[in-house]
C-alpha cells in the first residue's frame, strides 16, 4: 500500500486541503499494562516516523493561518498534546526534535510545579487496589471488580466516566476523600515544571492553553469557564514571554464538554483558534476555534494508516 499517494488522493494542496491534526496526552518511557493504547517512547517513536514520511508537519499556528487562506500543502498535518505532563518534555520532544517535527503542547497551568489532576488519583487508586472488588459504597459509588487487568481497565472507564462530570468542586472534595482512606501521595514529578513549558517554547514547540484546573465547562458558570480561559493564557505568557493564541477545550467533546458559548468566550479570551477532541479532518470554511483532533492506537503501519485515512474521509466543512 502506497500511504502517501492515498493521503495525496484525500488531502491535495490548496482550497480542497484537508488538515489532520494529532492529539497525544503522555508519551511514556515504558509501556503500562493498564493503559495498551497509550505510547511509549519505542512505539511513539516509530508512529512519528510514520507521520514525517506520510504527510507534511506543520506548526499548527502555520497550519490555522494556510488553513483560513486555503494554501495548506498536500497532506498537511499537525502534532498536539493536552494537559502538560512531565513526559511531554522528558520523552516526547528527545522524539520530535531528532525527528525534526513541531507540536503544540495545550498546558492546563494550574498543574505545574507539582501538580497532580484528579484522574490521575483515580488511575493510582485503581492500580493499587487489592482484589478482587474495590468497595467504594461509602462514597455513594459502586463496587469495582479488580481481580484481573482487564478488570482494572474496565473499573477504571467506568469510575473516571461517573466523576468527570460531577460538578468540579465536588468531584474534587469527593476524590480527595479517596486520596485520603487509600492514602495516595501523589507524586510532585507527574506535570511539567515552569522551567520545562519555557524549554518547550525555546525549542521552537508552540505553547496553549488548556484552561486552569481543567474543568468540563459545561459544568460551571459561564463566568468561571471565562476566567479558566483567560488566567490559563496569562499564567502561560508570563510564563514564556509570548502570546498564547491557542487554546483546547478540556475533554474536547463538542456539545458535550463546550458549546457555542465556550467558542464564543475563546474568542472573547484573545485566542485566535481552538481545538476540540471532535474526530474528522478540518477544511477551508470549518470553524477554527472548532478544529478536529484525531490519533490512531494501531500497531501495525497498514492499521494506522487506514485509521487516518477514515479519519481524513470525514471532512468538517460547515461553519458551526
Amino acid at each position: 500500500m502506497n500511504a502517501q499517494w492515498m493521503f495525496n488522493m484525500l488531502s491535495p494542496a490548496g482550497v480542497n486541503a484537508r488538515l489532520t491534526v494529532l492529539i497525544f496526552h503522555r508519551v511514556l518511557p515504558e509501556p503500562d499494562p493498564l493503559f495498551p493504547g497509550e505510547p511509549d517512547a519505542v512505539r511513539f517513536q516509530t508512529q512519528m516516523h510514520w507521520i514525517k514520511t506520510w504527510f507534511n508537519v506543520l506548526p499548527l499556528p502555520e497550519a490555522v493561518e494556510r488553513l483560513r487562506a486555503g494554501s495548506l500543502p498536500a497532506r498537511a498535518a499537525a502534532i498536539t498534546f493536552d494537559d502538560g505532563y512531565a513526559d511531554n518534555f522528558t520523552v516526547a520532544l528527545p522524539i520530535l526534535r531528532r525527528a525534526g517535527l513541531p507540536a503544540t503542547f495545550f498546558i492546563a497551568a494550574g498543574y505545574l510545579d507539582g501538580g497532580w489532576m484528579w484522574n490521575d488519583t483515580v488511575i493510582d487508586l485503581i492500580r493499587k487496589a487489592e482484589g478482587p472488588d474495590l468497595d467504594l459504597l461509602q462514597f455513594k459509588l459502586e463496587h469495582y471488580p479488580v481481580g484481573t487487568l482487564e478488570d482494572r481497565r474496565r473499573s477504571l472507564e467506568q469510575l473516571l466516566g461517573k466523576l468527570k462530570y460531577l460538578e468540579p468542586g465536588r468531584r474534587n472534595d469527593l476524590v480527595a476523600e479517596l486520596a485520603g482512606v487509600a492514602n495516595i501521595e501523589p507524586p510532585r514529578d507527574l506535570m511539567l515544571t515552569t522551567d520545562q513549558v519555557r524549554a518547550l517554547a525555546a525549542a521552537g514547540m508552540t505553547i496553549g492553553a488548556h484552561t486552569v484546573s481543567h474543568p468540563i465547562l459545561t459544568r460551571m458558570a459561564e463566568h468561571e469557564a471565562r476566567a479558566e480561559m483567560t488566567e490559563s493564557r496569562q499564567r502561560l505568557e508570563a510564563i514564556t514571554g509570548s502570546k498564547v493564541t491557542l487554546f483546547a477545550y478540556p475533554n474536547g467533546k463538542p456539545g458535550t464538554d463546550y458549546t457555542a458559548a465556550h467558542v464564543r468566550l475563546a474568542r472573547e479570551a484573545g485566542f485566535e483558534a481552538a481545538c476540540s477532541t471532535g474526530w474528522g479532518a478540518a477544511t477551508k470554511g470549518c470553524d477554527i476555534f472548532q478544529i478536529p483532533r484525531f490519533t490512531p492506537w494501531d500497531r501495525s503501519g497498514w492499521r494506522y494508516a487506514l485509521r487516518l485515512a477514515r479519519n481524513m474521509r470525514h471532512a468538517v466543512t460547515a461553519v458551526h
